[in-house]
């Protein structure tokens, strides 16, 4: 049993975190650091268990974890991963877990240096709809992968990080990125386009197209925004032999914010409804797709595994270093107005 603390209890402790360290097998919540008087109490009702902990520092010293998730604000992310990485921690790191390119791979090293796990919490792989889309590509039916187009829209604009270190790039845009490097493999350039807005905090990026070019030869086009009073997720994938299409409503976020729990229901969790099930089109015709599970604490066992084993975590620190280095050629991309290459991405 891996013992994981969790650090941060905004939207992220809350929803995405420790419900799914709760329903992971060979996983056990083992504190929560939590400091506002009204996200304590939060806490302790949502898990009255649990112990609740003022700061990283004192629940590294009552010894209670084996590994941490850091989930605060992105400033203040890289002195709490040193600060359970030199406690000889593993940790997991919520997306973006550096401010760019060069400060993740500096996280990396740290790790290794200590001998210690880190990983990246990209837990958007184990959506419903992109495993779906995985097993139609897995198996074959759509040939040899030309593109995909993913649009992630949310109608959700107070919870957009203002300010020049925070945007929809960073935070969307980790997951849109994660989930075509997954897909289609390393980004070879990349072309951006971003929609910026003057807040209090400073120019704040809203929305933004991506197209990357991958080294398989397929390209792949990302694009969300959080201003614009749209709700919608679609995937299209088209190949040689076909394409896919699925509109979903994020089943696992949606029934999260509504309170439910995926330990009170494991076999039924995380499925899209009928109605939102993909049509495959092929020279047979059309098809409808039924939903694969979207099991988010899927990240965890496999975490956990990885701790037991001494193997590779789900998305390892250099994967999650490869996509903040395609996010900062984006941002250069759409500020520069022209296509960025990268180098040995």
């Amino acid at each position: 049993m891996v013992r994981i603390g969790v650090v941060g209890y905004g939207t992220g402790g809350q929803h995405f975190h420790t419900p799914f360290v709760a329903a992971a097998k060979n996983c056990e919540l083992a504190g929560i650091v939590a400091r506002a008087d009204e996200t304590i109490a939060k806490a302790r009702a949502d898990w009255p268990n649990t112990p609740i902990f003022p700061s990283l520092t004192a629940m590294i010293e009552a010894g209670v974890c084996d590994a941490v998730t850091i989930t605060t604000p992105p400033q203040t992310r890289r002195e709490l991963v040193l600060e359970a990485i030199n406690a000889g921690l593993h940790v997991i790191a919520d997306k973006p877990f550096a401010p760019n390119y060069e400060g993740a791979m500096e996280l990396d090293a740290a790790a290794q240096a200590k001998g210690v796990i880190l990983s990246v919490y990209q837990n958007r792989r184990f959506d419903a709809d992109l495993q779906t889309l995985k097993k139609v590509i897995d198996d074959g039916h759509l040939g040899r992968v030309w593109r995909i187009e993913s649009r992630m829209d949310q109608d959700s604009p107070q919870t957009i990080e203002a300010g020049p270190s925070g945007g929809l790039l960073r935070d969307l845009g980790s997951h849109v990125v994660d989930q075509m490097i997954y897909l289609l493999g390393s980004v070879q350039t990349v072309d951006a386009q971003m929609d910026i807005v003057d807040l209090p905090e400073g120019p704040t990026d809203v929305s933004f197209t991506i197209t990357l070019r991958h080294t398989s030869g397929a390209h792949s086009h990302v694009s969300a925004c959080k201003r614009n009073f749209i709700d919608d997720r679609e995937l299209r994938a088209l190949g040689d032999l076909g394409s896919y299409v699925s509109k979903t409503i994020d089943i696992q976020a949606q029934d999260i914010f509504a309170g439910k729990r995926p330990v009170d229901d494991l076999a039924g969790w995380g499925y899209e409804p009928k109605e939102n099930w993909g049509i495959l089109a092929t020279k047979n015709g059309r098809k409808v797709i039924p939903s694969e599970q979207g099991r988010y604490h899927d990240y965890y066992e496999a975490f956990a595994e990885a701790v037991k084993t001494g193997g590779e975590p789900p998305v390892t620190a250099l994967v999650g270093a490869r996509t903040l280095a395609v996010l900062d050629a984006a941002r250069q991309s759409a500020l520069e107005g022209r296509s960025i290459t990268l180098e040995g991405n």
